[in-house]
């Protein structure tokens, strides 16, 4: 009986430091996505450092800068001397992750989610690092409250405009939104059709694939039109002119990280997109 106490004895011990370690007090967070919701469970005080691609909430831009989600280097990271490095599915390379492993960092992936649902598989893995999960159940809990009733909006619309996400331009060709990406999902969950579910990934489209796509709509991160120019650097294409959104100039400018984050921002990313391919919806 001894024994078995002590026995029980150390795992409280482990469990108690396990619960310990959670404690982060110098988070450094590589992916915009995992940034907004660390702020959103309001543990935005123990981040000292953000990637390139974590620009919201404002306030995150007066933090240290550890480089882009997927680039990654050992030396920038524990420069910073972070207790905990966590990341989107994305974040590395691989090589540094097992680095930075190696030199007793803890470190920290998202899982990977399709659709909607990734929203609230990042919250939960974020909630269950920082051992903030009661916040995290209720920022679920709201998160899904809004997607429910988006649902129902989007179940209610008669129709459903084509819509083409461009990516941004390879050689004069559209780099655009598949199957199985975060354009595609977010274009569906707002209520229209992806021209290019046909395939998976991001593709160039060449025009005469454009000009059959024929979209209604076409989408843009406003960072990516920005570089290209103005409007007509799209619309006034050859190609793009001949498509029902190149008729009636229907290009759709939203900030990339709302609009393709897949964060506790997607509902309001979801109905700004729902407005601007559905104009007649409030």
């Amino acid at each position: 009986m001894k024994l078995l106490t002590h026995f029980m004895l150390i795992g409280a011990l482990a469990f108690a430091g396990a619960s310990h370690a959670q404690d982060y007090k110098r988070i450094a967070s590589a992916g915009g996505d995992i940034t907004e919701i660390i702020y959103a469970l309001g543990a935005g005080d123990q981040v000292i450092a953000v990637d390139s691609t974590s620009g919201f909430p404002e306030t995150v831009k007066d933090k240290a800068q550890i480089g882009y989600v997927r680039g990654l280097s050992a030396e920038g990271v524990l420069s910073i001397a972070p207790d905990l490095l966590i990341g989107a599915d994305d974040m590395g390379p691989p090589n540094v992750i097992d680095n930075l492993r190696a030199a007793n960092l803890d470190v920290a992936v998202a899982p990977l989610g399709h659709g909607a649902d990734r929203v609230v598989t990042k919250i939960k893995f974020v909630g269950e690092t920082l051992g903030l999960q009661s916040r995290a159940d209720d920022l679920i809990a709201d998160y899904s409250a809004k997607m429910a009733a988006l649902a129902d909006q989007v179940g209610a619309l008669e129709t459903k405009p084509k819509v083409l996400f461009i990516l941004s331009m390879r050689d004069g060709a559209p780099i655009v939104g598949g199957a199985e990406t975060s354009a595609h999902d977010i274009i569906e969950l707002a209520g229209g059709v992806n021209v290019g579910q046909d395939f998976t990934g991001w593709k160039p489209m060449n025009s005469e694939a454009l000009i059959a796509a024929n979209p209604d709509v076409i989408v843009m991160s406003a960072s990516h039109a920005e570089n290209m120019g103005d409007d007509s650097a799209v619309l006034g294409r050859a190609d793009v002119k001949l498509t029902n959104a190149g008729k009636s100039a229907r290009l759709v400018k939203m900030d990339a990280m709302l609009l393709l984050g897949f964060g506790p921002r997607t509902p309001i990313a979801v109905a700004e997109l729902m407005h601007h391919i559905h104009p007649h919806t409030h």
